[in-house]
């Protein structure tokens, strides 16, 4: 959209003449006289070339003459020029004033500067002050001096109106306006405490005054982009100024604009007439914009410098050697310089300005020292590392071992650190010291830990190897001295670990708390260990219970397999086998860790084994005193976190254990009746009387032939080796189907699948042979139909437990001839 055609009037001349007819012209033109008191005036006052025209020209679309920065630097604006502000609501009135330190007029000549500045308090609502961001917070600068003398001025001239004062913060570089701002108005405040005021006026506060507000602008000519931008934005801030709240908000005493004319006419008047007014120094001015220039002319330099650009590109990479000393040679360089072309210029301002060329040079090359300060830490961190593996590897004790490598590495940090710094800064590298110390002591925490740990992993896993197979050993046995031997086990582990865990320790300097936390821990895991392996052969005591009746039950005192003769007292063998379970039982129920009695065995053998004994009849009416005992979930005397097998579960098992191994003391008794029946061969006594009587004259006829005699007795001797051979072949197959009961039990139990198949073929050709031959009834078996037991395979059997039972009916079922049959016929 193009912009409208502004409107624009020489207001004073150079010369200080008012233009009384172009003003009267510009009021036709822009219909002033209709907006009542509907308008505002704004003016703008600063250093000559500080962009106060280019300023105005882009915040109000105005056609103010501009400096052609090609033709040099010189006085554009002459006098007081007037215009109206395009597109903004309501009317604004632009006055664009003359540089106040314009060589044009010299250094003496400064009473136009003067006179202009108070005319634009006096007739603006809202005064532009254009100021260089570099000189906030010194005295001559920003036209603090001008502004001192306008606020007395101005208090004894005219009557007290409220004038926004909007400082216009030029060039703005990385201090925030957060920051350069409460400066700014303290120096303001100063200049308004120091002016001497009339009595009327000696109490009344600045802001009686004046309206201070404060922005920031980026430099037109290196940021114009950003410039154009935060001017669109402060050019909203125009709009609706004379509203409440607004830049113009307080319109106390305004004058109509019909009158404005008249009204600015007698203020210039008055203002020309006033010839005590003393104002500061041109002298003090040029130095300032002139300083300005040269500093900012090597600051420009410096950034183009081949030398800095090729250091700033490598320390990005890589550190760069003897660094301090490059980089100091490039910015002294351009120091001297400065203080060539700035020699004849006012010391307090040279100096000011060269301090400020300084701060923005190093402001400049900070990061570039900063990369580099990262690269030493790297360096120092990296070497901290190495030499820390490398000591540790060579067996140092850790702690000294951090130590030595900590001062090799700081010191070296120091010295790279010196090598680096630049002779013109005071930087400080004391922060990135300490965050390679942080980074030494992180690192160094983090191995110490992983030490730490791995030294408590292996002593765990020695205990692991140390407890967890002679705890299963110990508790397998399953005596009175069972724990007294785990315990004994558990504490001379436990102290020979702890005692090779704390020398292993040692050399990491830890604290003593911290060590008995770290040693407590080690023992815990080792009772924990114990603990485990216990809670886990309880788990399978009712297994161990069955064994252990088995091999006391099975195998007389030397360990070989029992054969029911009819001799053997079955009820004291199984009363022996069972007390030797109840034992086991009673060793496993609960953690005996410390040195507590308690009355687990008696209350299982009282509850359990009298109970046992006793006959159906009796066990019917006492059971309820048989029960009462374990009808509980914890054990007298014994912590519930101890507990192993609860007495409802002790119970439980004894039942079930009851229940399984009373079918093969049924089976031992059948086995040894009839082993009783089948050993008897001698006829009843009353066939003896017999034989004798009604053999008598035969054995007469066999005295008188002793031809038949001998016959007979070879026939005898037959009969008794044919007799004598069968005998020992049915004892030897009897042996042959204990063997194969046993040898199913541990298949079952403990023989990889595979192997348990070719070692049960021969148990099963007895399944397949009592089958055909009806040995074993037409029953099921463990739940399990028959039709589905003689379809099953093999493994099937095994894994359902039926092989096992089968194989025990085969050792009691069949006689001594069907087992020759079965063995001759397979074999």
């Amino acid at each position: 959209m193009a912009k409208e055609v502004c409107c624009s009037t020489q207001l004073i001349d150079g010369e200080g003449n008012f233009n009384v007819d172009g003003l009267e012209k510009f009021m036709k033109s822009v219909k002033l006289a209709e907006c009542g008191l509907s308008y505002a005036v704004v003016s703008i006052m600063g250093p000559q070339s500080s962009g106060k025209s280019t300023l105005l020209n882009n915040l109000f679309y105005t056609n103010f003459r501009e400096m052609d920065a090609f033709k040099g630097r010189s006085q554009t604006t002459q006098g007081i020029w007037l215009a109206e502000a395009t597109g903004i609501d309501p009317c604004t009135l632009v006055m664009d004033l003359e540089g106040t330190d314009g060589r044009e007029r010299g250094e003496d000549d400064t009473t136009f500067e003067k006179q202009s500045a108070l005319f634009a308090l006096a007739v603006s609502d809202i005064v532009l002050i254009n100021m260089w961001c570099h000189d906030i917070g010194r005295e001559q600068a920003a036209n603090k001096p001008l502004l001192k003398t306008v606020f007395q001025v101005m208090m004894r001239l005219f009557s007290p109106r409220k004038t926004t004062l909007l400082f216009v913060i030029r060039d703005k570089t990385k201090t925030p306006l957060e920051v350069l701002e409460p400066v700014l108005r303290e120096d303001i405040q100063k200049i308004w405490d120091s002016v001497p005021k009339p009595p009327m006026h000696k109490e009344t506060p600045l802001s009686e005054f004046f309206n201070v507000q404060v922005t920031a602008l980026s430099s037109y000519e290196e940021k114009e982009e950003q410039f154009r931008e935060q001017v669109a934005q402060l050019r909203q801030r125009f709009f609706n100024s004379i509203a409440p709240g607004g830049l113009a908000g307080d319109r106390r005493a305004v004058v109509p604009a019909s009158g404005f004319p008249f009204s600015t006419q007698q203020i210039w008047k008055i203002i020309k007439e006033n010839k005590d007014l003393d104002l500061p120094a041109h002298k003090v001015m040029v130095a300032t914009v002139r300083c300005e220039e040269i500093a900012n002319e090597k600051i420009a330099k410096l950034k183009s410098d081949e030398g800095w650009q090729e250091l700033e590109e490598t320390v990005q990479s890589v550190p760069v050697p003897s660094f301090g000393k490059k980089l100091s040679s490039i910015l002294d360089k351009y120091f001297s310089e400065y203080d060539m072309e700035a020699a004849y210029f006012d010391e307090g301002v040279r100096t000011a300005k060269r301090q400020h060329l300084e701060s923005k040079s190093l402001d400049l090359v900070f990061p570039a020292y900063q990369a580099m300060l990262g690269h030493l830490r790297s360096k120092a961190l990296n070497m901290f590392k190495d030499e820390l593996d490398q000591g540790l590897k060579n067996g140092e004790a850790f702690a000294m071992a951090v130590r030595n490598c900590t001062k090799a590495s700081l010191a070296e940090f120091d010295q790279r650190c010196a090598d680096a710094t630049v002779s013109q800064a005071t930087w400080d590298s004391s922060k990135t010291r300490e965050k390679l110390r942080r980074d030494i002591d992180a690192h160094a925490s983090s191995v110490r830990a992983e030490k730490l740990t791995e030294i408590t992993t292996n002593f765990e896993k020695r205990l692991s190897e140390a407890l967890a197979e002679p705890v299963a050993s110990l508790l397998d046995a399953a005596s009175k001295d069972t724990w007294p031997s785990i315990r004994k086990l558990l504490n001379r582990e436990t102290e020979a670990a702890i005692s090779d865990f704390s020398s292993a320790i040692s050399g990491f300097e830890i604290d003593e708390k911290t060590a008995s936390r770290m040693i407590q821990n080690l023992k815990d895991y080792a009772r924990g260990v114990v603990e485990k392996k216990s809670r886990e052969e309880a788990g399978q005591v009712l297994i161990r219970m069955k064994e252990r009746f088995s091999s006391v039950f099975s195998q007389d005192a030397e360990s070989m397999p029992r054969v029911w003769t009819g001799k053997e007292d079955i009820r004291a063998i199984t009363k022996d086998a069972r007390s030797k379970s109840m034992k086991l039982l009673a060793v496993m129920s609960a953690l005996r860790l410390e040195e507590k009695t308690d009355k687990i065995e008696s209350i299982l053998s009282s509850a359990l084994l009298d109970g046992g004994d006793a006959s159906g009849a009796i066990q019917e009416r006492s059971i309820s005193a048989t029960v009462t005992p374990l009808a509980s979930s914890t054990w007298d005397e014994v912590d519930p976190s101890d507990t192993l097998i609860t007495p409802v579960q002790c119970r439980s098992l004894w039942r079930q254990f009851k229940t399984e191994t009373e079918y093969t003391v049924g089976q031992a008794i059948a086995a040894q009746e009839a082993n009783k029946r089948s050993s008897t061969f001698l006829p009843p006594p009353w066939a003896i009387v017999a034989l004798i009587v009604l053999g008598f004259n035969e054995f007469m006829t066999l005295l008188r032939n002793p031809l038949y005699l001998g016959v007979l007795f070879v026939l005898f001797l037959l009969i008794t080796y044919v007799r004598i051979g069968i005998i020992g072949f049915i004892t030897f197959s009897r042996k042959i189907l204990i063997e194969c009961k046993f040898l199913v039990t541990y298949c079952i139990e403990h023989v990889t699948l595979e192997r348990s198949l070719k070692i049960l073929v021969v148990c099963n050709v007895l399944v397949r042979y009592c089958i055909e031959h009806g040995i074993l009834e037409e029953r099921s078996l463990n739940g399990i139909p028959e039709e589905r037991i003689l379809n099953s395979t093999l493994e099937e059997r095994i894994l359902n437990g039926i092989l096992e039972e089968r194989i025990l009916n085969c050792i009691f079922k069949v006689t001594s001839l069907e087992c020759c049959k079965v063995f001759c016929r397979e074999f």
